[in-house]
């Protein structure tokens, strides 16, 4: 049987403001997760940093100097769920776009959850290889040998995107990669119609939606920096913007698709009240 959405929760399980010149990033930055509630659990999409990242400050005091993290840790989303009157054991499920120390953090905090990842993310994240792997994954984040659900690049369709892996009906894995070896977006149907596309680190910035692109320099020197293959992230950064264009808020498309990234703040504060 499907899993019936009831409802949408936007949450930002962490704040940064990060330390750098002028205009060259953002003043403000967060890290968005969607809480999917259905009858029988709760679905997260990424968890920012968890309790143990901020208790131990796992990310290392040049991480936490230069990204200006808050680490109060009613910023995480354990915290924020429980406020919501929920238990971590009400979370079934979590699909993460990717496993860099800012979005798997909190899986620490819900042991019983099945995690969902491509194949080949949780691959490099094991091995870390790369030294930008090295200093991208944090693996106590996950030493608690969580239920992973591996899921393989498939041949299912998706407005355009191929090989897409679906979680159910409602909740799809699309391929993204190039930020990561094994990044993807997550699409998940809203209950009032059309989509919600958390499109992870495929871009960072709003602007980088619109044609032409536009994104802060610093933001644009670190996506470069980090990036583990320069081609396949231009091609999907391309392709998003596609299908922001035809379908899109406003486009007039049958199938709307709300996208964001994980941290841009202003996507964020648009869309932090919307339930459906």
């Amino acid at each position: 049987m499907p899993r019936v959405t009831s409802l949408i929760r936007h949450l930002s399980a962490a704040t940064m403001s990060p330390r750098a010149p002028g205009s060259m990033t953002p003043d403000r930055m967060v890290a968005h997760s969607l809480v999917v509630e259905r009858a029988d659990g709760i679905t997260l999409v990424d968890t920012g940093f968890g309790t143990a990242d901020l208790a131990q400050r796992r990310m290392g005091k040049a991480f936490i100097g230069l990204m200006g993290l808050d680490l109060d840790p009613a910023s995480t989303a354990l915290h924020q769920l429980e406020a919501l009157g929920y238990k971590a054991g009400d979370v079934t499920d979590i699909v993460v776009t990717h496993l860099d120390l800012d979005h798997a953090g909190g899986l620490g905090d819900f042991p019983d959850a099945k995690v969902h990842v491509f194949s080949d993310e949780l691959a490099a994240a094991r091995a870390s290889k790369a030294l930008r792997e090295k200093n991208r994954y944090i693996q106590a984040q996950w030493a608690h040998n969580p239920t992973w659900v591996e899921h393989s690049v498939e041949g299912d369709s998706w407005l355009g995107f191929d090989s897409v892996a679906a979680i159910d009906e409602d909740v799809l894995l699309v391929p993204t990669r190039g930020h990561t070896r094994g990044h993807c977006a997550v699409a998940v149907r809203r209950p009032s119609g059309g989509w919600f596309l958390h499109a992870g680190d495929a871009y960072f910035n709003t602007g980088e939606k619109n044609t032409p692109p536009t994104c802060p320099s610093g933001l644009t020197m670190f996506q470069n920096l980090v990036q583990m293959d320069k081609k396949a992230r231009h091609e999907n950064a391309d392709r998003l913007r596609s299908l922001h264009a035809e379908h899109g808020p406003g486009s007039g498309s049958s199938e709307v698709v709300t996208m964001f990234c994980a941290h841009d703040a202003a996507e964020f504060d648009a869309l932090k009240d919307v339930t459906n």
